[in-house]
């Protein structure tokens, strides 16, 4: 969707493509459990313009990957089928768009977004640290109950708000205090708005046990990996 000329691909398997450019910013759209293998298969002296696109609280693992300042984006795209355009993290409670992106090269993406008319917003510390817990409590929420009860999102949102609002003011509560950092207030209603296709499947494929980040720290609060074929 959003490759452009003078791009080079690779999949968690290829290994590192021959035509890749010198420069630039190396985007991994890959599972959270291949991961480890893609940062492996990226030249040392590459590795500092790795942008992770990934679901979840990547703290922990950037850091023993000697990557804490990688570029991270929290993406809010709805994707029905391959080969759709693309629908824009664009919402009642949030207008401006949700989509976000911190580090080297949170500019660049960006501005790649913007080309195809879609949103990104550039924060850094506890901005862009509230939006990733927003996003991180948003996907095991939504997922968490509609798989408790085999339904849709639409059906999550319609059928069980209530379950699902306590879920995540608990989730939240937890994160903000583990991070340091203050929600603003809201944030079950705006994680609501922004459920994606309403005829998606939860499906909850994994659910881990992680440790809870420390104070002021990226950790993998609420670990899950899900299945997510509709996001870009």
């Amino acid at each position: 969707m959003l490759k452009s000329d003078g791009d080079a691909v690779m999949t968690s398997s290829s290994g590192w493509p021959a035509d890749a450019p010198e420069s630039g910013p190396i985007y991994v759209c890959t599972r959270n459990d291949a991961r480890a293998s893609v940062v492996a298969a990226v030249p040392e002296d590459r590795r500092a313009d790795l942008c992770f696109l990934q679901n979840g609280m990547l703290g922990p693992f950037l850091e023993g990957q000697g990557l804490g300042d990688a570029t991270q984006v929290l993406v809010y795209l709805a994707v029905a089928k391959l080969g759709e355009t693309p629908t824009d993290g664009v919402t009642d409670a949030n207008p401006e768009g949700l989509t976000a992106a911190t580090g080297k090269w949170a500019d660049a993406f960006a501005s790649r977004l913007a080309l195809k008319e879609l949103t990104c917003h550039v924060k850094e510390g506890d901005a862009f640290a509230v939006a990733m817990l927003e996003k991180h409590v948003w996907i095991c929420a939504f997922m968490l109950v509609g798989a408790t009860h085999g339904c849709s999102v639409g059906d999550v949102e319609q059928k069980h708000a209530a379950e699902f609002d306590a879920l995540a003011a608990e989730l939240l509560d937890a994160g903000a205090e583990a991070l340091g950092v203050a929600v603003p207030a809201g944030a079950p209603e705006r994680l609501k708005a922004s459920r994606g296709p309403p005829i998606l499947e939860q499906r909850l494929r994994e659910i881990v046990a992680s440790p809870m980040p420390s104070r002021n720290r990226q950790g993998d609060f609420c670990g899950n990996r899900v299945d997510e074929r509709w996001r870009a």
